[in-house]
């Protein structure tokens, strides 16, 4: 008989829900790995675009996903020996994420890798589709929301911390975009899993959000 595989800890969200912050932070308070699948599509999206490839183009952005060598490395990213982590998190890598993202042939590509990720103790797993595509067999599957104008504001800040000159109006825009693209894309879009249990950030501290999830994983043990 095969040994059980380890736990994982889906949490699925919109952009901008504050997946990355919660589960890092339950992945820390647990011993568990991490897995920022949106950093990988980031990635790629990113090199496509330095590279001049058509984000629209599946066996282009394929090709280029299969050849990538990336190193996560605590709260570093490196692609091909060059770090990469500020540059992932800017809002053109994150624009084309959302295009290169509803690419079925980009999806095969990077499934391998982020269920590789799956290794004991356990692994908190965040993205679009962690529990209702990649790991299906989550012990606790998460969807973690907020309304788009509280998204837009935790957005505005980060940027604002990073002397960005971006605009409360734009965010908005491209987040009601973002949100309109995942949710009806062919590949795998964004949706909120029957067994998924329903979390709105929306006003929450960070803490409070964490505790909740640490609480819900509890009572699956």
């Amino acid at each position: 008989m095969a040994d059980p595989l380890p736990p994982v800890i889906a949490i699925d969200g919109p952009s901008a829900s504050g997946k990355g912050t919660i589960a890092e932070a339950v992945a820390q308070r647990l011993g568990f790995h991490y897995l920022d699948s949106g950093a990988l599509y980031r990635i790629v999206g990113l090199v496509s675009g330095e590279r001049g490839a058509n984000l629209d183009n599946d066996l282009e952005i394929s090709n280029i996903s299969l050849n990538l060598n990336i190193k996560f490395e605590f709260s570093r990213v490196w692609v091909d020996g060059r770090d990469v982590s500020e540059l992932i998190r800017g809002e053109v890598a994150g624009a084309a994420a959302s295009r290169v993202a509803v690419l079925p042939g980009v999806r095969k590509a990077l499934m391998a890798l982020q269920r590789g990720f799956r290794r004991l103790p356990g692994l908190v797993a965040d993205g679009r589709d962690m529990g209702s595509v990649v790991f299906p067999d989550a012990a606790l599957k998460i969807y973690l929301t907020a309304s788009p104008e509280e998204r837009a504001r935790r957005r505005y800040k980060q940027l604002m911390e990073k002397d960005s000159g971006a605009s409360m109006a734009a965010l908005l825009q491209d987040i009601r975009d973002r949100d309109f693209r995942d949710s009806t894309r062919a590949a795998a879009p964004l949706l909120k899993c029957a067994d998924a249990i329903e979390i709105d950030t929306t006003g929450m501290p960070v803490g409070e959000v964490v505790a909740q999830v640490l609480h819900l994983y509890q009572k699956t043990q």
